[in-house]
């Protein structure tokens, strides 16, 4: 049964890295990053939605007894 050559494993290897990277930084080169959102005006009046008016009731947690 013959010898698996190993000699050039390591310039093939060797080769592969810096061409895995460059690929890799030419990938997220083209990548679009999130961009956040542009601060709107704050001056602006928010409408009033009917539920802003409205008091609403809070409620103990179950775990406090009752009064």
């Amino acid at each position: 049964m013959p010898q698996l050559d190993t000699s050039t494993w390591f310039t093939i290897i060797m080769t592969m890295l810096p061409t895995l990277y460059l690929i890799t930084q030419l990938k997220l080169l083209n990548m679009n990053y999130y961009q956040p959102p542009l601060q709107k005006n704050s001056n602006k009046h928010t409408s009033n939605n009917h539920w802003q008016l409205k008091w609403t009731k809070i409620y103990l947690p179950y775990s406090q007894p009752q009064q």
